[in-house]
């Protein structure tokens, strides 16, 4: 069903930079930094938990400085760059820039309605892809980011950018009333458009997002990429993800989180423990964030928030680790697929008591303060 959508380069970088921490003895290591220069964004999403700060926040930016510090604090092979919408960013030209001379990998992730503007700024590499927001086909993604017309200027981006030279991925969030025949739909014109891989998950559950109706629970997404794939044999269609992620989508895996293969360092420092989590609680540098954090308080049935999260941001880094330790079972879903029959494994069992009410805010709000960005 899927061929992994990532260059032999980027394969090979990350593959040798997990054998040496693994022979180093080291337990925890960052594989992609989440870089959030800023939180500013040009769209009021449902499902976005991100923009409902002031506008004293909103309007803060980290520096050039203050971002290439943090690539070279982390160390990690990967640099995902989301927001906010990191176009609004100024400097973010010489933030990629910099990024690209330190041979590290980048995704500026983007809703695209800036690109044919900005795009003059930046050029082609095998080290940085645009990661182009799209949840769906046109009816779908425009209802998903809660405006008309975004859909058909992220694909007029997308053709922009494959016509330049530039590695494009489609970053695909998928929440309650996805059907599989659509969202399969998609992925085949997600392939005539020529991208390099689509990165897929089901949206996490903000709780300070202004619906909360719309997230799947974890037997519902399960169920819904069974379906999915099941529609998708023959298709090829192309993933930079693995296949064991993709397998624990299906339901086939029992894995825990590993929320520190993801840090993400933003305006406030690095947040702990994830690039999901708003509770305020920062470490002041990336060696505290790692030795410092409880990190057993966090993960699937060890906290709440935690409890319908299938993100990749969080659960990719453990697939890659079980790759590693298991290639021949990566291998055979490599070939095969995920299982798409029978029953599904196990869930971790749940060490806390009940589920905290959450906080949402009115998408009026928001509106305004997507208004006030350009």
């Amino acid at each position: 069903m899927g061929v992994l959508g990532i260059s032999l380069l980027q394969q090979y970088r990350i593959g040798r930079y997990i054998l040496e921490k693994k022979l180093s003895g080291e337990k925890r290591y960052p594989l992609v930094l989440m870089l959030e220069p800023l939180f500013r964004c040009n769209l009021a999403c449902a499902g976005c938990g991100k923009i409902d700060y002031p506008d004293e926040i909103l309007d803060k930016r980290l520096s050039v400085q203050e971002c290439l510090g943090a690539v070279d604090e982390c160390g990690a092979p990967v640099i995902s760059i989301p927001g906010g919408e990191p176009l609004l960013h100024k400097e973010m030209p010489e933030i990629v820039a910099g990024i690209i001379k330190r041979k590290k990998f980048i995704y500026l992730c983007t809703n695209a309605l800036l690109l044919s503007k900005r795009i003059k700024d930046y050029t082609p590499s095998p080290y940085f892809a645009f990661s182009i927001h799209l949840d769906g086909n046109r009816e779908h993604h425009d209802a998903s980011v809660c405006q008309e017309g975004v859909f058909d200027r992220a694909v007029a981006a997308i053709k922009l950018c494959r016509e330049r030279g530039f590695r494009v991925t489609v970053n695909c969030t998928l929440f309650q009333g996805a059907k599989p025949e659509d969202v399969a739909k998609f992925f085949d014109y997600c392939m005539e458009l020529d991208i390099e891989g689509i990165t897929i998950s089901p949206g996490y559950s903000y709780e300070r997002a202004p619906r909360q109706d719309i997230f799947l629970q974890r037997a519902t997404s399960k169920r819904l990429f069974r379906d999915i794939f099941r529609l998708g044999k023959g298709h090829k269609w192309r993933f930079n993800q693995s296949s064991l992620f993709l397998d624990f989508l299906a339901g086939n895996q029992t894995y825990q989180c590993t929320p520190w293969g993801n840090p993400t360092r933003n305006i406030f420092g690095w947040q702990r423990p994830c690039y999901l989590f708003s509770e305020g609680n920062y470490a002041p540098t990336f060696r505290s964030l790692m030795e410092e954090t409880d990190w057993a308080k966090y993960g699937t049935g060890n906290h709440p928030k935690c409890a319908n999260c299938m993100a990749h941001c969080g659960y990719e880094a453990t697939a890659v680790n079980d790759t590693l330790d298991n290639p021949l079972k990566a291998f055979k879903v490599f070939l095969q697929g995920p299982r798409l029959e029978g029953p599904l494994a196990a869930e971790l069992p749940v060490n806390y008591p009940e589920k905290p009410a959450s906080v949402s805010i009115p998408i009026d709000d928001l509106h305004h303060k997507s208004g006030e960005a350009s």
